[in-house]
């Protein structure tokens, strides 16, 4: 296997990232590519999502759980270079972004779009989706 490498493009023709995210990532020698399904934080096991209507404990529970889809991949948020986050409400950005932070290196993070959703699957209030390499 080729030895996977990221390279954070930034430019200041285009606006700066807002949140912790970069413009973009080029991914060069990876000869693995994950693309990981949308994740609400229903907890492992069980039915229901972990507490309705608490979004800082779902998002936690969505990176819980998109943790464990990479490391059974044998990769890790290291790996991410794109992610999709979808909100029921966008006034949770500051919030979620918060948490999804903390799950990344200082200039790692990949590159992002957020988005407000009409709706999610069983209410949930956050859903992200990623795309690594490795």
């Amino acid at each position: 296997m080729s030895e996977f490498k990221r390279e954070v493009i930034s430019t200041e023709r285009a606006p700066a990232a807002v949140g912790n995210y970069n413009q973009a990532i080029v991914a060069a020698g990876a000869a693995r590519t994950l693309y990981a399904s949308g994740q609400i934080g229903l907890v492992p096991g069980k039915p229901e999502l972990g507490i309705p209507g608490d979004v800082a404990q779902q998002a936690a529970q969505v990176l819980d759980n998109l943790g464990a889809v990479l490391g059974a991949a044998d990769m890790s948020f290291a790996n991410v270079v794109r992610a999709t986050i979808y909100l029921a409400d966008i006034a949770d950005f500051a919030t979620v972004d918060a948490i999804y932070g903390q799950r990344f290196t200082t200039g790692s993070h990949p590159a992002r779009a957020t988005i407000q959703a009409a709706a999610l699957p069983k209410g949930a209030l956050v859903e992200i989706d990623v795309i690594a390499v490795g």
